[in-house]
């Protein structure tokens, strides 16, 4: 037989499939086998996402790391809203300025505003105002405006009620744009109204952008915060305010409306308007008459033409 045979290339060589021979154990076919997913890059002790992780401060129990971008310190950008928002005596810690810039009128008084109220005037490199800057049009200078402190709803209306006049406030629901909150807070200001209350989700919160719109108001007027803006009313209505939503399809019009009481007016988006809760919790529905084809007005627009009508009528009683 050929396996048996002593000819010259008869001979069955050593390590043949044929017959024992010495293997791996199995170690080549374990290598074969997949090792599951990557671990994450704070899981691997090398790593220096890892170390990172276990040297940063532990949060409390039952509270989440800030996430939401409009906390800590804002920025203003831009040499004419700098120079507002000193002029309004919007609160500032720092005023940047760009080394190398070339300075005009503009600077100089930002400058000469901040020294006099002792706000810091740094000189700072341009990458650093860069990285202050979405898109690096902050022209040499920025101010930086501290995070906003927001009031209690239930300071907001113990306040009012306790300052000798009516409560007048107004609620906003859906309102995004913080250009349209800094409005509505200045107008509040302007006649007379004793605070703002905004959700504490889905809504513009007071940022640099709102408090140069509200000219500096944001700085004398109380902002509250509610984390439920339906059950916040319900409590305002049980403390004897009237909640008035506005709406261009009102069951009672401005003109017939009686605001010397204590009053909330409630603003909804020029799109959605109000939420379908918000508006089964208000006691009326007002609209504004307007001549014309107009459908609607911008949010901090009606709310100004209703406390505007509410202040008149509150002079006069």
């Amino acid at each position: 037989m050929a396996g048996n045979s002593k000819r010259k290339g008869a001979v069955r060589k050593t390590g043949s499939k044929k017959g024992q021979t010495v293997g791996s154990g199995g170690q080549r076919r374990r290598g074969l086998e997949g090792r599951g997913a990557t671990p994450k890059a704070v899981d691997r002790p090398y790593h220096p996402a890892h170390k990172r992780a276990k040297a940063a401060p532990k949060t409390p129990a039952g509270r989440g790391p800030r996430t939401r971008k409009d906390e800590g310190p804002e920025h203003v950008l831009g040499r004419n809203p700098v120079l507002e928002c000193l002029r309004a005596g919007v609160p500032a810690t720092a005023l940047y300025i760009a080394t190398n810039s070339e300075p005009d009128e503009r600077v100089a008084e930002a400058v000469k505003i901040a020294g006099d109220k002792g706000i810091a005037v740094l000189e700072v490199g341009k990458p650093e105002l860069d990285r202050l800057s979405a898109n690096g049009l902050h022209q040499g200078i920025a101010l930086q405006v501290p995070e906003f402190s927001y009031a209690h709803p239930d300071d907001l209306m113990r306040d009012a009620l306790a300052s000798g006049a009516p409560p007048l406030l107004v609620a906003l629901d859906n309102i995004t744009d913080p250009r349209n909150l800094g409005a509505v807070i200045r107008s509040v200001a302007a006649f007379g109204g004793h605070g703002v209350l905004i959700p504490q989700r889905r809504s513009a919160s007071v940022t640099a952008v709102a408090w140069r719109t509200s000219a500096g108001a944001a700085a004398r007027l109380p902002v509250a915060q509610a984390p439920n803006l339906t059950r916040t009313l319900k409590d305002w209505a049980s403390s004897g305010a009237q909640l008035v939503g506005l709406d261009t399809e009102g069951d009672v019009t401005l003109d017939e409306y009686d605001g010397t009481g204590p009053t909330v007016i409630v603003v909804g988006s020029e799109g959605k308007g109000l939420s379908r809760l918000v508006r089964e919790t208000c006691d009326s529905i007002l609209s504004i008459p307007m001549a014309g084809d107009v459908e609607s007005l911008n949010a901090s627009v009606a709310a100004g033409v209703v406390l505007a009508e509410f202040a008149r009528q509150r002079r006069r009683a």
